[in-house]
């Protein structure tokens, strides 16, 4: 046994004890990789053709795979979504962390992974953590190699191995320590830090690409970008090589980095393999929730970017697959467009918990169940982006100091220039509107052009969707009580 599972077993048998739970809780196994894109995936059609993913896709096969899942936008925030049930301008520094709520409820919870929020509360939420503090001003450590854990916020311990690897041990471990408490439900939290860069694959897996053939580059990988917004016209985070034309990233080939990137995904499909192997060895697996995603996901040179942030589904989309044996049916999809916040909700009904806090997604549950129900189709769905400005005081508070001096900088979130932003989807249309003064918004049709490369704002003849599209956005940020929509800039027009 290793000094780190030795470590986790000591806490986890002096974790809290908790109110006896009724046996039919379901327990609820939340995975949550980092800037994972959906085109690592080999069940999703968007993948490269080189790309297997086959304990993944067997996860998918056994159950409901989701085509639009936006759980967040950034690091960050979506962790903030993920630890309140809220979107970034309704939570802070001081609000409460819904587990702690499953725990008096008598939900046993657990956390394994990247934290990378700053509230440091881990004793409230959990009654188990191995922490990454990723968030800590000056850490040095690595996304792969030589992190230290803090267990249950009390002792920093040296992990041994591969970060990947090294979670998957510990999540094994907290089931088997939960399967000897069988009539306590549990909730556990399995944040690894893959796929972020540097992308490091496992040594087994260096090189494992190396052969595969080129990859296929975006359309629009090259500017210039005529109707998009002014920080995109001319952006070029991969310039072509001034001899071969080809892709470059720094002094490496695009391609080159994306194999390394896939590589790397390597690890999480084997680790999601065994920890399915071990819910069924520890008899849990007919009472588990299984919840497959990432944080959010990333760009590969689409729209100029390598990055996530931006509001399109090459930054954004991230994979979803849901398995609950006898519940949700085998081998099903569904293209109804979900967020973070949403499966948060759903928790809450799965576990049979009324939230203490209001939460700002909607429940899944029919949807699970039935994914092929036509109710969910026309629903709107949000997500937002306001950079490093959490809540609606400070909000409104910036608004009001943009309005006041001119200066809108604070509404710049990143250096490639991208705004922040709000954005809703029904049907076919994504409507996209910045919060910053006169600037271009954004409509596209994402039946006709998935790939968002025509911006119908621009266009005399989708004047009137584009209004009907910003009022929807209008209505659903008032359903969830924002209040400063008043002092949102009007985008500007383009015809």
């Amino acid at each position: 046994m290793t000094r780190i599972h030795a470590f986790l077993i000591l806490f986890v048998a002096a974790g809290s004890v908790a109110t006896a739970a009724k046996e039919s809780k379901t327990n609820i196994l939340y995975i949550f990789t980092d800037d994972q894109s959906i085109r690592t995936l080999s069940c999703y059609t968007e993948a490269q053709p080189w790309i297997q993913t086959p304990n993944l896709d067997a996860l998918a096969e056994k159950g409901l795979r989701f085509r639009y899942c936006y759980t967040g936008a950034k690091c960050v925030p979506s962790r903030g979504n993920a630890l309140t049930g809220m979107f970034q301008f309704r939570y802070d520094r001081e609000t409460p962390y819904w587990p702690s709520h499953f725990r008096a409820q008598g939900y046993y919870t657990g956390m394994i992974g990247k934290w990378h929020w700053n509230v440091p509360r881990y004793t409230e939420a959990w009654d188990w953590s191995a922490v990454w503090e990723h968030h800590l001003p000056g850490h040095k450590e690595g996304y792969y190699w030589d992190q230290t854990l803090n267990i249950n916020g009390e002792k920093r311990i040296p992990v041994e191995k591969y970060s990947t690897d090294a979670y998957t041990d510990l999540t094994i471990e907290f089931l088997k320590e939960r399967a000897a408490e069988p009539d306590q439900p549990w909730y556990f939290w399995l944040c690894y830090g893959a796929v972020h860069g540097p992308y490091t694959p496992a040594d087994r897996h260096i090189g494992a690409l190396a052969d595969a053939p080129e990859m296929v580059y975006p359309k629009d990988i090259f500017p210039p970008r005529p109707d998009k917004p002014e920080h995109m016209v001319n952006l070029a985070t991969n310039p072509p090589h001034p001899e071969t034309g080809i892709p470059m990233k720094g002094d490496s080939t695009l391609d080159e980095v994306v194999k390394m990137y896939h590589e790397a995904v390597m690890a999480v499909d084997e680790g999601v393999g065994r920890i399915m192997k071990a819910l069924e060895e520890t008899g849990q697996l007919e009472n588990t929730l299984v919840v497959f995603t990432s944080d959010q996901g990333y760009a590969w040179g689409h729209h100029g970017f390598n990055l996530k942030i931006a509001p399109y589904d090459a930054n954004l989309l991230a994979p979803l697959i849901v398995h609950w044996p006898g519940k949700v049916p085998a081998d099903t999809r569904t293209s109804v467009p979900v967020n973070g916040v949403d499966l948060i909700r759903t928790f809450h009904k799965v576990a049979e918990i009324e939230p203490a806090e209001k939460l700002d997604g909607r429940d899944l549950t029919e949807l699970f169940l039935h994914p092929e129900t036509r109710s969910w189709d026309d629903q709107p769905v949000l997500q937002t982006y306001t950079g490093n400005i959490y809540g609606q005081e400070r909000m409104r508070d910036e608004l009001l100091q943009a309005r006041k001096t001119g200066d809108w900088s604070s509404f710049i979130t990143h250096k490639t220039g991208i705004r922040a932003w709000l954005m809703v989807r029904q049907g076919k249309y994504k409507y996209i509107r910045y919060i910053y003064k006169d600037y271009l918004d954004e409509l596209y049709d994402m039946e006709a052009d998935p790939e968002e490369l025509s911006n119908l704002a621009v266009r005399s003849e989708f004047h009137e969707t584009k209004l009907e599209m910003r009022a929807l956005l209008s209505e659903e940020l008032t359903k969830k009580g924002v209040t400063f929509l008043s002092l949102l800039p009007e985008p500007v027009q383009a015809y």
